[in-house]
C-alpha cells in the first residue's frame, strides 16, 4: 500500500497570539488571572497584546501563503465563544473565527481547530476546573456550538491540546493556572479531560456526520540514566505517557497510577475508542536518573509526577534555551512506541520546533527532526511546525522564542527568519517540480 503523502503546516494557539482579551464580548480565562499574579510569569509579562492577531490574522495569512502550508493549526478561545463558560453564544466571537476559515480556505490552506488549548473561561476554573466533572459536561456545550458554526467548512477537529498540562502542571506542580500542590485532584482532572474529549468528539460528529475528531497530546520517549530508578522511570512513562494511550487505546489506566477518585462506571468505556487520530506533541527526549541539584528543563519538574520515588530530569547536549535536549531520534522512538499502542490509529505530528536565540539552530533542529520523521517507518499524516510566530510562551513570558516570524513587541511587526525560508523551501522541495 503507497505511504500517504506528508503534508506540512503551522501551529499557533489562541492565548498566545491573538490579544486582544476584552474585545467583542470575549470573557477572562484562566490564564489572564494567572498573568496578573506576582511571581507567576517568568519576565512578569502578559498577553494582552501578544501578537495581536486578532486584528492583524490577514497580516498572518500573507505569512502563511509565503510559506506554502497545506494547513495551519489553530486554537478556539473558549471565553471568546462562552464568555462564562456556559450559556449563549457570543456570536461576535465565532465571527472573528469565521473569518479565519474563509480566509484560510480562499488560499487552500486547510484550517484544522484546537478547541481547547488551556485557555478555560475564568468563572468555570473558579467553580473547580477540571477537577469538577461539570467542566467536561461544559466542553461538550461549547464543542457544538463551534461545530455548529463552522462545521460546514472544517472537517477535522482537535479537541484538547496537551491535558497532561492543564492537570499536571496545573495541579500538581502548580506552575500553570490554577497553581495548586493537589495530586489527587490532578489525577481526577487529568480523568476529566479525557471525559471531556471523549463525550466532546462524539457530539462533534453526531452535530456534523463524517467529521474526523482527535486528541493532541505531549508525548515523549522515556529512558533510564545509569544510576535512575526503574521505578520512577515507570511512574513518569505512565503520567507522560501510557495515561492517555491506555485510556484510548485498552480502556484502562496504568496499574501503578492506581484510578483517580472522579472515575464512575462506564467512564473508560467511554474514552476507549474515542480518537479518529492522534496528534503528538514531541519536542525532546526525557532521561530520568538519581536525585540532583543540576536544572532540569522548562515544564520538566519532579513534582509533576505523583507518586514516583526520588528522581531528576537529566537532559544531555545540545540544549534549546528552554533547556531541552535536541534529539530527533526521540521523535522516532515516540512514534513507534505510540503507533504500537495504538495500533491502526492515524497520527499526525502536530507541534515540533525549538526555543533558540540563533535562528540557525532553529533551522538545524527543523532540518534534523524534518529528516528523522521522513525516514521513520511509521505512517504519519501531517506536521506541524511550531510556531509561525513568537509569541507568549506561557509561564516563560516572552523569554523564549520559537517562531519562524519574528514580531516586534513594540511595532508588531512581523519579520520572517532565515528559519521561514528554510521551511517554505523545504515544503516546496517535498511537493517536487
Amino acid at each position: 500500500m503507497k505511504r500517504p503523502t506528508l503534508r506540512y503546516g503551522v501551529a499557533t494557539s489562541a492565548f498566545q497570539v491573538e490579544g486582544a482579551p476584552e474585545a467583542d464580548g470575549r470573557g477572562p480565562s484562566t490564564w489572564d488571572e494567572f498573568c496578573a499574579r506576582p511571581g507567576a510569569i517568568r519576565d512578569g509579562s502578559d498577553a494582552r497584546t501578544a501578537c495581536d492577531s486578532y486584528h492583524r490574522f490577514d497580516e498572518d495569512l500573507l505569512q502563511l501563503v509565503d510559506l506554502g502550508v497545506d494547513a495551519y493549526r489553530f486554537s478556539i478561545a473558549w471565553p471568546r465563544v462562552q464568555p462564562t463558560g456556559r450559556g449563549l453564544v457570543n456570536t461576535r466571537g465565532l465571527d472573528y473565527y469565521d473569518g479565519v476559515v474563509d480566509g484560510l480556505l480562499l488560499e487552500g490552506i486547510e484550517p484544522f481547530p484546537t478547541l481547547f488549548h488551556w485557555d478555560l473561561p475564568l468563572p468555570l476554573e473558579e467553580a473547580g476546573g477540571w477537577s469538577a466533572r461539570d467542566t467536561a459536561l461544559r466542553f461538550v456545550d461549547y464543542a457544538v456550538a463551534v461545530v455548529d458554526r463552522l462545521g460546514d467548512r472544517v472537517s477535522t477537529w482537535a479537541t484538547l491540546n496537551e491535558p497532561w498540562c492543564t492537570a499536571l502542571l496545573g495541579w500538581a506542580s502548580g506552575v500553570f493556572p490554577p497553581g495548586r500542590r493537589e495530586p489527587a485532584r490532578a489525577w481526577d482532572c487529568a480523568h476529566h479531560l479525557l471525559l471531556g474529549h471523549a463525550l466532546g468528539a462524539a457530539a462533534v460528529r453526531a452535530a456534523r456526520p463524517g467529521s474526523e475528531v482527535g486528541l493532541v497530546v505531549n508525548l515523549t520517549t522515556v529512558r533510564r540514566e545509569q544510576d535512575g530508578d526503574p521505578c520512577a522511570v515507570d511512574v513518569v512513562d505512565a503520567w507522560q505517557n501510557r495515561l492517555w494511550l491506555d485510556a484510548l487505546g485498552k480502556g484502562s489506566y496504568p496499574e501503578v497510577l492506581g484510578e483517580p477518585a472522579a472515575l464512575r462506571d462506564g467512564d473508560l468505556a467511554t474514552i476507549r475508542g474515542s480518537v479518529d487520530w492522534l496528534g503528538i506533541n514531541y519536542y525532546t527526549p526525557f532521561r530520568i536518573g538519581a536525585p540532583s541539584e543540576e536544572p532540569a528543563g522548562v515544564g520538566q519538574d519532579v513534582d509533576a509526577y505523583p507518586g514516583a520515588p526520588p528522581f531528576s530530569f537529566r537532559p544531555r547536549g545540545p540544549l534549546t534555551t528552554m533547556g531541552w535536549e535536541v534529539d530527533p531520534q526521540g521523535l522516532v522512538d515516540t512514534l513507534q512506541e505510540t503507533a504500537a499502542r495504538l495500533p491502526g490509529v492515524p497520527l499526525r505530528v502536530t507541534e515540533n520546533g525549538g526555543a533558540f536565540d540563533d535562528d540557525a539552530d532553529r533551522v538545524g533542529y527543523l532540518s534534523s527532526h524534518l529528516a528523522a520523521l521522513e525516514a521513520c517507518d511509521v505512517t504519519v499524516l501531517d506536521y506541524f511546525a511550531w510556531s509561525l510566530l513568537d509569541n507568549f510562551e506561557w509561564a516563560e513570558g516572552w523569554t523564549q522564542r520559537f517562531g519562524l516570524v519574528a514580531v516586534d513587541r513594540t511595532t508588531l511587526q512581523r519579520r520572517p527568519k532565515p528559519s521561514f525560508a528554510w521551511y517554505a523551501e523545504h515544503i516546496a522541495a517535498q511537493r517536487g517540480p
